[in-house]
């Protein structure tokens, strides 16, 4: 006997609406960014803090090149990241083991004294975490069918796990660091790392074979040949510093040299590879100019670690009903923010749909409007030490934020939509190479800052990210048609 009635089929378990398998990519890219930016969060004032204060005592110019150059290092390895991924083996296996050498790079920092620690910890950190962030975002563009409208909705939830992270690590290691001493907040870190490793691995089996392919397999006659490149830049490198022709002050400019020689050198291969089609090419060309504004953005951005970091130690008012707040807790006041909208802005895009802006659209507002927060910081220039309202520091961060949420989640959308089928991890190291340049251009453009040229160094900082997403809207008509229905 039946019914008639059709049983009715299991409803398929998601995560707010998206593949299941975004909690696991969620919660370890969480605590990556908790150890990650809990240790940032310290990191300037570390250097530069004098002996007596448990800092290195180094000067500020030197100090913000190191964080600067850093901070772009951690961007540019994503490109080995991404070519271990496409080239060796795969995503999944290389966020893993990138994950593993952040967590050994924290432990340094916490254990290893002066110079010694920093060199071996920061490289460590910046490394694995280069290997994660580009694995980690790859793996969540593999999540959704290139139509699929889930995506960029997808990427926001991503991105506010990165944040949730974000908030935490400061304030935390910002506690430590005021009360205890700067080792027991690198310590912090470490243990957030292993945190985030240990529900990764007992969270693995959800992703299936997502990542597990090897896209574009090196063959194995040349792989001695690629060990044997690796291993002459290592010896490079190290000569070079033991030389002293790396010099410390120097390494934020050396890293935006860097960084973009790789840029267009990558360029240059994927356009050059024969087995693109004509659309697939010209995207890649449509992907140029996003790039360079990205880059224009990020290096005005990313001076929250630089000169805002700077500034809150010495013109920031951090008094709290006599109590004074930790410097690092500032740098929290931003994933407070995201946290906040980026479900605001998922659910905007996710309700637009195909009403919703363009892409160069969304980074020409975004450049703008970084620009405009940077003319803010114009009022409250000429002030004495520890004269700037802390308000006012939080309104001008929340425009950061808006300008970000335009920006970064999009831009790793749009790359993995415009990737051609044999580079879908290395277009994603490619955008991050345009934050690479811009990191390590705000160590640069910091050696510029001072307290008696305030209006000078925000004034003309802010002018140049409004006229560079002017000029983008301008080319909006170009991009678009190179885009090929992409938005």
């Amino acid at each position: 006997m039946t019914t008639g009635v059709a049983p009715t089929a299991p409803r398929e378990r998601t995560f707010f609406g998206q593949p299941p398998a975004l909690a696991n990519l969620f919660g370890v890219e969480l605590w990556e960014r908790f150890s990650f930016y809990g240790m940032q969060g310290i990191l300037l004032i570390y250097l530069y803090y004098s002996a007596a204060e448990g800092g290195l005592g180094i000067d500020k110019a030197t100090a913000t090149s190191i964080v600067g150059a850093y901070g772009g290092l951690v961007y540019l390895s994503t490109v080995l990241g991404a070519w271990l991924a496409d080239r060796v083996w795969g995503a999944e296996r290389v966020l893993f083991y990138s994950a593993v050498t952040v967590m050994a790079g924290h432990i340094a920092l916490a254990l290893l004294p002066g110079l010694a620690g920093v060199g071996v910890g920061l490289v460590l950190v910046a490394f694995g975490s280069g290997g994660v962030k580009a694995n980690a975002t790859s793996l969540v563009g593999s999540l959704y069918a290139p139509d699929d409208q889930r995506r960029d909705a997808g990427f926001s939830l991503f991105y506010m796990g990165i944040n949730i992270g974000a908030l935490m690590g400061p304030l935390l290691t910002g506690l430590l660091q005021q009360n205890v001493g700067f080792h027991y907040g690198f310590g912090l870190a470490a243990v957030g790392m292993a945190l985030g490793l240990t529900q990764y691995t007992l969270g693995r089996r959800r992703l299936g074979d997502v990542g597990r392919d090897v896209p574009n397999p090196l063959p194995e006659n040349r792989r001695l040949m690629a060990v044997g490149i690796g291993v002459l830049i290592v010896v490079a490198v190290a000569l070079l510093a033991i030389a002293g022709l790396l010099p410390a002050r120097r390494l934020s400019t050396i890293v935006v040299v860097v960084s973009a020689v790789a840029a267009v050198a990558y360029l240059a291969v994927i356009l050059a590879d024969r087995h693109l089609s004509r659309v697939e090419r010209q995207r890649v060309v449509a992907f140029i100019p996003l790039f360079v504004t990205s880059a224009v953005f990020w290096s005005l951005y990313q001076q929250q670690f630089t000169v805002v970091t700077i500034y809150s130690d010495t013109r920031l008012d951090r008094d709290l009903f006599g109590w004074e707040m930790p410097v690092s807790w500032v740098q929290s006041i931003n994933p407070v923010f995201i946290i906040v909208l980026a479900g605001v802005f998922a659910a905007l895009w996710t309700r637009l749909g195909d009403r919703q802006p363009s892409t160069p659209v969304k980074f020409a507002a975004g450049t703008i409007i970084m620009g405009l927060a940077f003319l803010l910081f114009l009022p409250l220039a000429g002030g004495g030490e520890n004269s700037a309202p802390l308000l006012a520091l939080v309104g001008i961060l929340l425009v950061f934020t808006v300008a970000e949420l335009l920006i970064s989640p999009v831009g790793l959308s749009v790359t993995t939509k415009l990737a051609p089928d044999r580079f879908r991890t290395q277009m994603v190291a490619l955008f991050f190479l345009s934050i690479a340049l811009g990191t390590a251009m705000s160590g640069t453009l910091a050696r510029y800052y001072s307290e008696d040229r305030e209006s000078a160094y925000f004034g003309v900082l802010g002018a140049v990210a409004i006229a560079f997403g002017i000029a983008l809207l301008a080319l909006i008509p170009v991009i678009r048609r190179l885009m090929h229905g992409v938005r």
